[in-house]
């Protein structure tokens, strides 16, 4: 006779098995940025700004060398336009011509340079202006292009009739990054002004808007699809998201030691990318689960300056290491 066997409760049992399920589910997910691949491209000098282009190709600003590089992706191949004697670009952008837009601190002007025939046409500031230490640009729905200038002020070029205004920020020193929302709003970050600013974009007036965390050091702004405004806050080292209709304010800081946040970009699926020159590495943020993913850098001191985007991609220029790359996380975010 064979001697009882006594059976386990049934409880333990099954709490057992759904523990094995669950950790052979969580062992064979992929990781949520294993779709992300990082390629990088070496180009001839110091890139700070970057802007993929319709065609394939990407333009960046030669900023020690007076320049406005492109890169061939496919080849890997650059080439570099000369922008003028004094040049120093800073930010790129690619209009609604198509054309890639420069402010250039070095010129104190605003160029446009023809992909075709790599013509370049330059709008100077008003006399008077002073050294603006021009920054960053963004275009309007009347296809007007409003600038910064981290020495205090702001303007706006009308590329039909010519005419270039200047306003001097509310606040001096500091205006930076500048972006439009969905609702064709224009908003600029003043990285010494500590704070974001509305334009009226008929009378060129600033509103200021408070955020929460003082001394903050708003620096790059960058909308998503449904208006909130995304700000890297390089003194504070966090992201935060500032809403127009709720007037709320939301913060969030990357994980490590003193994070400092340079860039902010908002894919179309409502993914924040930024780059964190502590960790020296780009992240993307998920809103949805409050979660950020780290892609560091091979380099060191990469020193992302700005990123820009286009359909599966986000183009960063690593200045501190003479490159470009971008993370290719596919179409479907």
């Amino acid at each position: 006779m064979r001697p009882a066997v006594s059976a386990l409760p049934e409880a333990p049992i099954r709490a057992i098995v759904l523990a094995a399920l669950f950790l052979t589910a969580l062992l064979a997910a992929p990781a949520w940025g294993a779709a992300v691949q990082v390629k990088t491209y070496p180009v001839p000098s110091y890139p700070h700004d970057v802007a993929p282009a319709a065609d394939g190709t990407v333009w960046y600003t030669a900023q020690q060398q007076g320049a406005l590089g492109r890169l061939d992706p496919r080849t890997g191949k650059t080439e570099q336009i000369p922008l003028g004697a004094r040049s120093a670009p800073h930010g790129v952008i690619i209009g609604p011509d198509g054309a890639p837009w420069v402010t250039d601190g070095g010129l104190n002007a605003i160029v446009r340079v023809d992909p075709a025939s790599k013509a370049v046409r330059v709008w100077p500031l008003p006399a008077g202006s002073g050294y603006t230490n021009l920054n960053t640009a963004a275009f309007d729905r009347k296809g007007r292009v409003w600038f910064t200038g981290q020495n205090g002020i702001y303007g706006r070029l009308d590329p039909a009739s010519g005419e270039v205004k200047v306003w001097p920020a509310p606040r001096g020193r500091g205006p930076y990054g500048i972006s439009m929302t969905p609702d064709g709003s224009i908003y600029y970050a003043s990285l010494a002004g500590s704070h974001i600013a509305r334009l009226d974009l008929e009378t060129g007036r600033a509103t200021i808007i408070e955020p929460p965390t003082p001394a903050q050091g708003a620096r790059r702004i960058w909308p998503d699809s449904k208006g909130r405004l995304w700000v890297s806050e390089w003194n504070a080292g966090q992201l935060s998201r500032y809403d127009p209709s709720t007037g709320s304010w939301k913060s969030w800081k990357p994980p490590g030691d003193k994070p400092h946040v340079y860039a902010v970009y908002v894919d179309p699926a409502d993914k924040v990318w930024i780059s964190e020159w502590s960790a020296n590495a780009i992240l993307r943020f998920d809103p949805a689960t409050e979660r950020f993913e780290s892609f560091p850098s091979d380099k060191p001191d990469a020193n992302v300056r700005q990123l820009l985007g286009r359909a599966g991609q986000v183009w960063g220029a690593e200045s501190g290491a003479n490159r470009l790359v971008v993370l290719d996380y596919g179409r479907g975010g």
